[in-house]
């Protein structure tokens, strides 16, 4: 898949399902392995399909801290005993709304 409209697509689609799963608030996340195992694949993903995007892409999001995305998925993958499930719902109520926005531009900007 060279096609970067493939993978903001995908970007979009994980940040929708999060959305979804997230949409009983906090303390249901918190209280959810299912649920915190969810997000956590799906930033995963995002995070995955955001290295894929081109650089001219993501210069254009200068609002996304696309280092930190890349550590956060790093982590994930690598350092799980590090992950702060407290953290992750900062994220996912602080960082994916960015994202977001940024994507669904992007996603204009791109013809899709």
């Amino acid at each position: 898949m060279n096609d970067p409209r493939l993978y903001v697509d995908h970007i979009l689609d994980c940040i929708s399902k999060i959305e979804r799963f997230c949409a009983d608030g906090e303390d249901a996340f918190l209280a959810s392995e299912l649920i915190q195992d969810a997000c956590l694949r799906n930033l995963q993903i995002i995070a995955q399909s955001a290295g894929r995007i081109p650089d001219d892409l993501r210069k254009a999001g200068a609002e996304v801290d696309w280092d930190l995305m890349r550590g956060f998925r790093n982590r994930v993958v690598h350092d799980y005993f590090e992950v702060s499930i407290p953290q992750v719902w900062y994220i996912i109520q602080n960082d994916l709304p960015v994202l977001k926005t940024f994507t669904a531009r992007c996603l204009e900007e791109l013809g899709g």
